[in-house]
């Protein structure tokens, strides 16, 4: 770096993610920080698309904006690129652990993102409210994975909170100013900007729109920013809450509309002067996340063909590795289209070549495509929580598995006597000595361990009553329908079967 750039170097506020197992109280303590309710917004409770937010912790306009860039990744397993992608856009990541139960598997996951990323954690002991609270515990589960907090002679710092209550959220927030102060992060605010695209979606009024973080210089109305997949040009830029705003710097979160197509989640972009250079940046890279893993199929498998149409691609890239993942031994899942916005005409067009279903999250058919559903029977499966899709989804693929015949051994009977012979009937007395056997079953005859006839027991009797069922040790008589002529000394092997998948 130059020593005219390293003029141009300021404080830039952290950009702090949010961590942690689905239950343990990240949502809730986002909303303490940022005091808006988005749990109750949420469907299910869940956060589903990765979001910023920023707090201004300065008391007074005399005193100097002491901000925090949060980015609330989604609770749920299933999101674990977008949590692996979070956590590498991140200055400082905030580990929620619930006091009260202590580590889970997924805590353990998010663990290895976190040191994957290099990046700094907080230990926050959530749930402390709670009576059986006992945050001793969690250190010690957190000092087996290699999290040593300062408390127990660690360098890692933690605080105990209650996001319910509020209880430490503000020992929080100064201990996370405290670590970006000593960690003296900067950035150039007057170069061109540059960052990262974290979320994007089509807006039935906008347009493809996408939030961008700023991880250098700044961005300002008028300019270009331009992806490896798209570019626009910026007529207006809006904060995280929707507010106008004419410029932003360095760990800010911005709103900008107008894209030619929506940008990909994850894409670098960088802010252009002129519209030329923008072109030209775009042109001159494939985006990794536009190439597609060519699918395969093997012989004797079903395939599902798939349209996926999402709301914003955050969900839709979620919900591609989810599918990418189902065990497929048996049926595969092929994605022919993957896109985000309201299902439309052509969605239903190849839908209706391909023989696909559409699997539909948080969109619907637009006016043109809901008129061709009225008269046509093209299948849509319409979501709103991610892992009802998956359950839906296994159990499509359930049907399409053909079943398979399974034998099950009931037992066994020693022929001691033989009452009638008749064409392809007998009625034969024995003792069952192995099991249990049950009327309706099927029959193989071993005479000298030599398979000499099947069939199928018709009735069942014991002490000259009809009987459904005898156990090891009685005897009972069985009318035989089959092949092969049963003796005396011969040994019956009564078994099922059944088709299972």
């Amino acid at each position: 770096m130059t020593k005219e750039n390293q003029k141009n170097l300021m404080t830039r506020p952290p950009v702090v993610v949010v961590m942690g197992h689905i239950d343990h109280g990240k949502t809730t303590l986002l909303d303490q920080i940022r005091k808006a309710r988005v749990a109750e917004k949420e469907s299910g409770g869940i956060t589903q698309h990765v979001g910023a937010y920023q707090v201004d912790l300065s008391s007074g306009s005399k005193e100097p904006a002491k901000k925090i860039t949060f980015l609330d990744t989604p609770g749920h397993e299933a999101f674990f690129q977008m949590r692996s992608r979070g956590a590498k856009l991140a200055d400082i990541a905030l580990l929620v652990v619930d006091a009260s139960e202590g580590l889970k598997n997924q805590t353990k996951e998010v663990i290895q993102h976190i040191k994957k990323a290099e990046i700094i954690p907080i230990v926050v002991l959530n749930k402390m409210d709670r009576p059986e609270a006992d945050p001793n515990k969690v250190k010690r589960e957190l000092a087996q994975e290699g999290i040593l907090v300062e408390s127990i002679g660690g360098e890692i710092p933690s605080v105990e909170v209650s996001a319910k209550t509020g209880k430490g959220v503000n020992d929080l927030l100064d201990l996370i100013l405290l670590v970006s102060e000593m960690e003296k992060l900067t950035a150039d605010f007057e170069k061109p900007g540059e960052g990262i695209i974290i979320e994007s979606y089509q807006d039935s009024l906008r347009g493809p729109t996408a939030t961008l973080l700023l991880t250098d210089g700044s961005i300002k109305v008028g300019e270009w920013v331009a992806t490896g997949s798209g570019l626009a040009k910026i007529k207006s830029l809006e904060d995280f809450n929707g507010n106008s705003i004419k410029q932003a710097f360095p760990s800010d979160p911005v709103i900008v509309f107008g894209f030619d197509q929506v940008p990909k989640v994850g894409e670098e972009f960088k802010v252009f002067s002129q519209s030329l250079d923008a072109e030209n940046y775009s042109k001159s890279f494939i985006s990794v996340a536009q190439v597609k893993a060519p699918v395969t199929q093997e012989e004797g498998k079903k395939t599902i063909n798939i349209i996926l149409k999402a709301d914003v691609t955050g969900s839709s890239e979620a919900i591609e590795g989810i599918l990418n993942n189902l065990p497929q031994d048996n049926v595969v899942l092929k994605i022919i289209r993957s896109e985000v916005g309201n299902i439309n005409e052509s969605d239903l067009q190849l839908a209706r070549g391909s023989q696909a279903i559409i699997l539909a999250f948080r969109v619907k058919a637009d006016s043109i495509a809901k008129k061709i559903l009225e008269r046509e029977r093209i299948r849509i499966l319409s979501f709103e929580i991610i892992y009802e899709l998956v359950e839906d989804l296994r159990k499509l693929m359930d049907k399409f598995i053909e079943p398979e015949e399974v034998r099950t051994d009931l037992g066994r009977i020693k022929v001691l006597a033989v009452f009638l012979n008749d064409k392809n009937r007998q009625i034969v007395g024995g003792k069952v000595i192995e099991g249990e056997i049950k009327k309706g079953s099927l029959i193989e005859v071993f005479r000298s361990e030599e398979k000499i006839g099947q069939g199928k027991m018709v009735n069942l009797q014991k002490d000259k009553k009809d009987a459904n069922s005898a156990s090891k040790g009685q005897e009972c008589g069985i009318l035989f329908e089959g092949s092969g002529r049963i003796e005396e000394g011969d040994f019956l092997v009564i078994y099922v079967k059944e088709k299972k998948k």
